[in-house]
């Protein structure tokens, strides 16, 4: 029989300090069964570092074509798609055709700088492809703040990155590996 999603109840406040956002979301999150509690909080920095209005979680793990986070225009033009991890080259230049902006959050360590070297050279076409990696250590802290109804805040100044729940807080230093053109 196959594995269900756990619900996860995230009250988000988000204060961005480097674009001037303050704003807090109220996310029903689906966590797939193979998803660990790191990925899902590194889903919701992603989500964080791109709050806006229209911004909104997709089915993820669940499906092939979706990114895990998109935002759409009010006509349906996708204008961000947000992807975790390590995609392959392919999914990279597909995800580059289909939105206006694309953002990578990969993690993961050595694995991740590997990914990177692969790949690096084959992303210098792509003006709309922006990829940005966290350290092992912080996603792991991450991972640990978890849990199935979070009070999550987000503090973002300078590049750097400060998320709370309760009294536990994790600093995030996010690494641009590439940037946009535009």
């Amino acid at each position: 029989m196959a594995q269900k999603s756990t619900i996860y109840k995230v009250e988000l406040s988000v204060s961005d300090m480097d674009r001037h956002y303050y704003e807090t979301h109220k996310l029903t999150v689906a966590k797939h069964p193979s998803e660990t509690d790191e990925r899902l909080m590194v889903r919701l920095l992603a989500f964080a570092l791109n709050a806006n209005e229209q911004l909104e979680l997709t089915k993820g793990l669940s499906t092939d074509d979706e990114p895990d986070i998109w935002q759409k225009s009010l006509s349906g033009e996708l204008e961000l798609w947000v992807a975790l991890g390590l995609p392959s080259e392919k999914i990279v230049r597909q995800s580059c055709g289909k939105a206006n902006q694309v953002a990578i959050y990969s993690y993961g360590g050595r694995t991740a700088e590997m990914w990177w070297e692969k790949i690096k050279n084959s992303t210098t076409r792509f003006d709309n492809l922006r990829i940005v990696n966290f350290s092992e250590t912080e996603t792991r802290e991450l991972g640990e703040l978890a849990s199935r109804s979070m009070k999550l805040q987000v503090n973002i100044q300078d590049g750097e990155v400060m998320v709370s729940v309760d009294d536990s807080i994790v600093y995030v230093t996010p690494a641009k590996w590439k940037d946009t053109k535009q």
